[in-house]
């Protein structure tokens, strides 16, 4: 039966059309989905941390109000994503128990220091638009919630990105002094950003399953490989450079070829020992436990107004 039933819903994927919460699915699919979902969330709600340690430092009111609408897009992209999860059955307070205890992973990219104001310039350009390169497919992905949550997530991420570059282009055409902080961002920020795509394919183990349910549409050196290939071009706009002495143009492949990645740091950062892993989680944890009062008073105020409507109700 469930072999039948396996292939009716592989039949449903290659047809394209999505899968729902209440269809049947694989167990594996509900798990990869919330792997997948809940560390997207996460990785939205740390994403605010280093940004948002640069808001009342930002260096004039309309670089404060456009970071400040930014962090809270990120908060609003890390509800919309949980909800999503939430729809294949665990609960949000699970989710956030699974990242406070280190079981639950995010993006490792944000696992590293924000320096100076030159780092909102180069995670609005190089991170958002790392995350642009992966997130645009997942508005095809295979998972109706998943899929339409990612629809408004991916145009407000465009404005992001946009955003980024812009400061990179002010401090690149300003003084010797703010060229040299956008140059030396670059460099910092660059070979974390092209780790964002994950371990290369063949390292990869869940990358041939999720692109047959299509999960993902793109394998992780493909995304890579385009994401390098637009940078290089943005970058000369701005007349930096990319600190990567093997990074030239290959005729034969059309591509650009480029460095060996450090995957050892990689693999480093995700396992916890990165600059700031400890004090993110930290960060999380006591925003959790500082608001407890919080969702405490929220509970208590949506039963008596439950309780309030019940007894009305029953009056009339």
């Amino acid at each position: 039966m469930e072999i039948k039933l396996e292939a009716l819903f592989q039949d449903k994927i290659d047809q394209e059309i999505k899968i729902e919460p209440r269809d049947w699915m694989p167990e594996k699919y509900r798990k990869t989905l919330l792997r997948q979902i809940s560390q997207h969330a996460h990785s939205e709600i740390v994403g605010m941390l280093p940004e948002g340690n640069w808001i009342t430092r930002a260096p004039n009111l309309r670089r404060k109000v456009a970071l400040l609408a930014k962090v809270q897009d990120e908060a609003g992209h890390g509800l919309y994503l949980y909800s999503a999860a939430e729809t294949l059955g665990m609960s949000r307070d699970e989710m956030f128990e699974e990242l406070h205890s280190g079981k639950a992973k995010y993006s490792s990219i944000f696992n590293y220091p924000t320096l100076t104001w030159a780092d909102m310039g180069a995670i609005g350009w190089l991170v958002d638009g790392a995350a642009i390169m992966n997130q645009v497919p997942l508005c095809r992905t295979s998972y109706g919630p998943y899929a339409r949550a990612m629809v408004r997530v991916c145009k407000e991420e465009s404005f992001h990105q946009r955003q980024g570059y812009e400061i990179m282009l002010t401090l690149s055409k300003g003084t010797e002094a703010q060229k040299a902080l956008a140059q030396d961002a670059l460099n910092r920020w660059w070979w974390p950003s092209i780790m964002m795509f994950g371990p290369n394919d063949d390292n990869s183990p869940n990358s041939a399953q999720s692109m047959k349910w299509k999960i993902k549409r793109f394998s992780n050196d493909e995304l890579r490989q385009k994401f390098v290939d637009v940078t290089v071009a943005q970058t000369e706009i701005l007349g930096l450079s990319i600190p990567d002495k093997d990074l030239k143009w290959n005729e034969e492949r059309g591509h650009y070829d480029f460095g060996v990645i450090d995957w050892e740091e990689f693999f480093q950062v995700v396992a916890g020992n990165g600059p700031c892993n400890k004090q993110r989680l930290k960060a999380r944890v006591d925003a959790w436990e500082n608001g407890a009062w919080v969702r405490e008073a929220a509970t208590a105020y949506a039963e008596k107004r439950e309780l309030r409507t019940k007894n009305q109700t029953e009056a009339a």
